[in-house]
Formats: C-alpha cells, sequence, structure tokens
C-alpha cells in the first residue's frame, strides 16, 4: 500500500478551527517593528526574505533576534544560499506578542496562546496530526511581511519562526520553524527546500517510528527521486543522469539509494543522505541544482540597461547592470548583428567598433555559468541566461548630456564581505564614456583581471586579517572591510580509555563538542566521519548545550537515530547495519558569518566493544 502523502500546500499552514483567530495585525511601530539586515538593492528588484516571530513578548524581542541570526548563520553556510545570498534582501519584523509561546506546544492539551500569527504544533492543535507540523495562520502572516514595502507574494519569502523549544517546522506556501529548538536553524533551510525549491521529503516514513512500505506508483514527478535504473536514466537522459558517479555534495557518490517520498522501498534517490532526507548534511547536487534555479528565477539578471524601445546611435556607449553573485562572476558577450564583438565588460562603446551606415541588432547575453547547474535546459532558462536587444541606427545623432560620474549600486559596505567573495560596484552611463572604476587593497592599486565593476578577492588569496578594500570613480569613493580571519574550531572529546598512536580509544561510546571561534561574529561548526559527508553541528537533539554523541549504532531520540559510527548511515531504528567499532577519521572544521571556511583538523578514534 501506497504511503498517505504528505501535505505540502497552502492548507498545511492555514488557520483552524482549533484555534482563535488572531487580533487583526496593529501597524503601530511599537507594536511591529521591520529591521532590515541585509539590503542589497530595491525590494522589486530582489528576492526578499522575511522573518516573522510568533509568541514573543516584548521582554522575549531579544531572544528573537538572536534565534534569526542563529537561523540567518546556518542558512548562508549552505549552498546556494551562500554564494546568491546577495540575490537576497532580508528583514526581521518584530512583533511583540501579548502571551509568550504558541499553542498546544508541547502537546495538543497544552494551552492555546493568543498570539499574532496564531501559530501551534500539531498542525494547529490537531491531536490526530504530527507535533512537528507547526502552522500559521496565512491572513496574519501575509498582513505583516505587508509591513516590508515594495514586496508582495511574488518577491519574497515568508518565514515564520515560533517561540519554541520544541522540534517542528513545516514548508508549504509558508515556512515555519521553532525559533529556540537546538536543530532549529536547520530546519528552515528543509522547509525552504520544500517551499522554494518543490523539492520532496526523502524520509522513509511518513510518521516517525513506523516504517513506510513500498512505493507502488509510477515515475515520481520529483526531481530527486526515480524508479528508473542508473542505466535508464544515462540511456533515456532523464532524472540526475548528469550527475551520476559524482562526488556528493552530501557525503558519498550519487548514484541510486532505496528509500524516499515516504516509502522505504521500490523508489530511489540521488544520495545516501543529504538536507531532504537528514538535517544536518548539505543539499546535494540534484537539490542543490533546483534551488539553484528557484532562488535565480526570483530576480532578473539584467537590471538595468540603455533603453531599447526606440533604435540608439552609433555614437555611444551601451551599458547593462546585473546582479552579483558572491562567489563567481556572470558572463557577458556582446554580439553585432551577430557576430562577438566584446565578451566580459557591462558596457559597450559602438563608436569604437564602426558600424557600416544602415541599421544593426545589438544583442547582450547575460549568462550565469554557476558549477551548480548541469542541466542545459536550465542553464538557457530566465532564471540563468538574459538578453538584451537594441537597433542601432547610424544615422541616428545622440544628444550629450551631462551625467555626473558616480556610483548607483554596490556591495552593502556595512557588512563584511568574505576572502572569496566578489565586491562589485555600478556607475552612472554617460552616454559617451565608460567610467573606470579604480580598486586598491589595503591601499594598494590593484586590477581585476575582468569587469572593472567586480573584484574577485578569491585571486588575492587572503588567509588571515582583515584587509580595506576601496573602490573609486570621479570623485566618489566606496570602501569594505574585507574578514579574511578563517575560524578556528575548538574540539572537546570525554576522556579515552587510552592513547595510542595518536588514536583515541574509547569503550562503547564517546562524545565530541565543537566550538566554532571567529573575531567577526557567529560561526557554524561542522564534521565528517570518515568522509561521508560534512554534518553541521548542533550540540545534541535533546540537550543544546550538550556534546554529540557517538556509539556503533547510534543513539535513538524520538524515532530518529544520531551519532552512528561507521558505514552506511543509519538514520532510522529499522535500519540494519553493522556495529561501527573499529578505527575512525573525524574532521571538523568551521564556516563563519562572512563565509570564511576554516582549516579543517582530523582526529583518529577507535571504539571498542
Amino acid at each position: 500500500m501506497a504511503p498517505r502523502p504528505r501535505v505540502r500546500t497552502a492548507a498545511a499552514v492555514a488557520v483552524f478551527s482549533a484555534l482563535p483567530l488572531p487580533a487583526a495585525p496593529a501597524r503601530s511601530a511599537e507594536a511591529a517593528r521591520v529591521v532590515p539586515l541585509q539590503v542589497t538593492g530595491d525590494p522589486a528588484n530582489r528576492f526578499n526574505l522575511i522573518l516573522l516571530g510568533d509568541g514573543y513578548t516584548a521582554a522575549d524581542l531579544p531572544g528573537f533576534r538572536q534565534d534569526v541570526a542563529r537561523q540567518l548563520g546556518m542558512l548562508f553556510a549552505f549552498e546556494p544560499w551562500k554564494s546568491y545570498r546577495s540575490y537576497l534582501n532580508v528583514y526581521r519584523v518584530e512583533i511583540a506578542s501579548p502571551e509568550s509561546g504558541v499553542s498546544c506546544d508541547p502537546g495538543p492539551d497544552a494551552p492555546v496562546r493568543r498570539t499574532p500569527l496564531g501559530m501551534a504544533f500539531w498542525n494547529g492543535c490537531h491531536r490526530d496530526d504530527m507535533q512537528r507540523r507547526l502552522a500559521v495562520n496565512a491572513r496574519a502572516a501575509e498582513a505583516y511581511a505587508d509591513l516590508v514595502r515594495g514586496t508582495g507574494v511574488a518577491n519574497r519569502q515568508i518565514v515564520a519562526l515560533a517561540h519554541s523549544t520544541t522540534y517542528g517546522g513545516t514548508g508549504g506556501t509558508y515556512a515555519t520553524a521553532s525559533g529556540g529548538n537546538t536543530m532549529s536553524a536547520l530546519i528552515m533551510p528543509h522547509e525552504l527546500g520544500h517551499t522554494l525549491g518543490g523539492l520532496q521529503d526523502e524520509y522513509d516514513y511518513y510518521r516517525r517510528g513506523e516504517p513506510g512500505g513500498a512505493y507502488t506508483g509510477g515515475e515520481p514527478r520529483s526531481v530527486q527521486h526515480t524508479v528508473l535504473t542508473a542505466r535508464e536514466m544515462r540511456a533515456r537522459r532523464l532524472k540526475w543522469w548528469r550527475w551520476l558517479g559524482a562526488p556528493s555534495a552530501s557525503g558519498g557518490v550519487i548514484g541510486r539509494y532505496e528509500g524516499g517520498m515516504y516509502a522505504r522501498t521500490g523508489v530511489w534517490r540521488p544520495s545516501e543522505h543529504s538536507m531532504m532526507k537528514t538535517l544536518g548534511y548539505a543539499y546535494d547536487q540534484v537539490a542543490r541544482e533546483r534551488m539553484t534555479q528557484a532562488i535565480a528565477a526570483k530576480v532578473d539578471l539584467i537590471q538595468a540597461a540603455t533603453p531599447s524601445a526606440a533604435p540608439i546611435g552609433a555614437d555611444r556607449v551601451v551599458w547593462l547592470e546585473t546582479l552579483h553573485p558572491v562567489g563567481h562572476l556572470l558572463r557577458v558577450t556582446w554580439r553585432l548583428d551577430g557576430r562577438v564583438v566584446r565578451s566580459g565588460r557591462h558596457d559597450l562603446d559602438l563608436a569604437r567598433l564602426r558600424p557600416a551606415p544602415g541599421r544593426h541588432t545589438l544583442t547582450a547575453e547575460v549568462t550565469d555559468p554557476t558549477r551548480f547547474v548541469r542541466d542545459p535546459a536550465i542553464r538557457a532558462s530566465p532564471a540563468l541566461t538574459r538578453t538584451r536587444t537594441w537597433t542601432v541606427d547610424t544615422g541616428i545623432r545622440t544628444p550629450a548630456a551631462a551625467i555626473p560620474v558616480a556610483f548607483t549600486a554596490a556591495t552593502p559596505e556595512h557588512t563584511d564581505v568574505g576572502a572569496d567573495d566578489v565586491i562589485y560596484a555600478e556607475t552612472t552611463h554617460p552616454v559617451r564614456s565608460a567610467p573606470a572604476v579604480r580598486w586598491t587593497l589595503d591601499g594598494r592599486r590593484v586590477t581585476t583581471g575582468g569587469p572593472d565593476r567586480d573584484l574577485r578577492l578569491a585571486r588575492f588569496h587572503l588567509r588571515s586579517g582583515t584587509h580595506r578594500v576601496t573602490a573609486r570613480t570621479g570623485d566618489r569613493t566606496l570602501a569594505w572591510t574585507v574578514d579574511a580571519q578563517r575560524p578556528r574550531t575548538r574540539v572537546e572529546l570525554s576522556r579515552p580509555a587510552s592513547v595510542t598512536g595518536g588514536a583515541y580509544v574509547f569503550d562503547g561510546r564517546f562524545t565530541m563538542r565543537l566550538e566554532p571561534r571567529d573575531s567577526g561574529g557567529p560561526a557554524v561548526a561542522e564534521f565528517q566521519v570518515d568522509g561521508d559527508g560534512w554534518f553541521r553541528y548542533f550540540g545534541w537533539p535533546d540537550d543544546p548545550k550538550g556534546p554529540f554523541v557517538f556509539t556503533p549504532l547510534g543513539t535513538e531520540i524520538d524515532h530518529l537515530v544520531y551519532g552512528r559510527l561507521g558505514r552506511p548511515a543509519r538514520t532510522s531504528p529499522w535500519d540494519v547495519v553493522p556495529p561501527g567499532h573499529g578505527r575512525h577519521t573525524i574532521e571538523y572544521r568551521s564556516v563563519d558569518a562572512a563565509g570564511n571556511v576554516g582549516a579543517a583538523r582530523r582526529l583518529t578514534v577507535v571504539l571498542r566493544p
């Protein structure tokens, strides 16, 4: 029998009769305050992430700010959010609740609280549902999100955080998560996978503790599930055939692993474990490709350009302003009558080309060459490729115009940038010249090695300390602080039985505590065992301040298994695997708020029976 499908629609997060309707959202500054956390451009031209809090009283709001900081730190440590964070504006909406906490937390018999967003566990206090399904009142969420001017349904994503330490979250029209749970910062990117990317759960169960049955349907529409064999995928060029055999971003190799869509057998997923199966791992390449497309589809690669509605003269400079990913450069190609005349720069001086008398067609193509995408259809889609076309008429004379040289858009100056980031600075656009941008690094003039609007810091191999970058055009100067200090990670193990040949020997179990350390702000620690994928450290599921516990078969908590040593993985109690005794290598590192990845260190452990 096929497992019952899990609802992933707006109904999953609507208000329920078991809950009182929240009061109409108060729009006074005292009741709700919009705090811009990252503004990279006009909200109309950006993808806007709006984090709402529910059940936080005025006295609780400092905790809400900490919860949001932790959520964002974790989100931007994951790709593709890390590389495309410059496409986002991020806002925190602080709503003082008359009551602390949310409804039916932790059980359906717990109090129903009157809170601005009406959030409730058990999918709205339905005792026959699941505790972790955290509902929000759709009407209230939209009303409070409307306080962020310039945003609407088409260009924003609402995330509602409940003032709770209970594990929970839901995807659908909105993403929800408990703000204070030790694993809550891992819930948000998972739920955004559902909400934004349309990704499906890769669990082999619907209700925890109840193994799923056999999948009996046809080929799933899900991009990360199939009933095809690897040979069939390659032969028919379907699903993730382009990624087969590649090292998985979440550990192991992209291949074919049984279980998913709440079924144990009969359906296969690309990776042994990824974010959509086990919270803590990264999106694998299949999910990451879809998320890259979904994020990029929310914006236009070409933000502004020389007007193209009417023919233009051949005596002027044509220009583009594009988006600027954090980790790489977009590719700009200019063609005149189909012939490539320039690549790389964001402007083209037609006077230097001296086109023959008459009319010509000029085209600029902007493409995102990200390594996260292998599907040419996605690469050619409007999410990753945009074009602009002009008719050039040599008989037109462009009137002179006094346009002062200045900056029009740039990487935000108030936020530290990472050592491998791309910093950008756009300028005004005089009709017969392109203002030059001159860059310095720590007072020394540097070249970009490409378009002068983008400085790719990775070229300079900055590995420590802080640095100052400036961009100057005309008499205007911008400046940024570059945080190149790689975060360190303090590791603390439980007392070993012995230390032999550099290996820590333990009997039966051991614990590990990781503490990220960085001078520039919060950082996220992560570890991997025997090279099997980086896993975000969060303490321990039922004790956020406790260390992570490793045992031969793992520890069962709330019908999931954590800390199993050895391969294959064991994430559900019914997974039958051999005990993980013997020798293991654990690597650990941290990622800081600027995106710098610390050096990985390793230790060897031996687990004796």
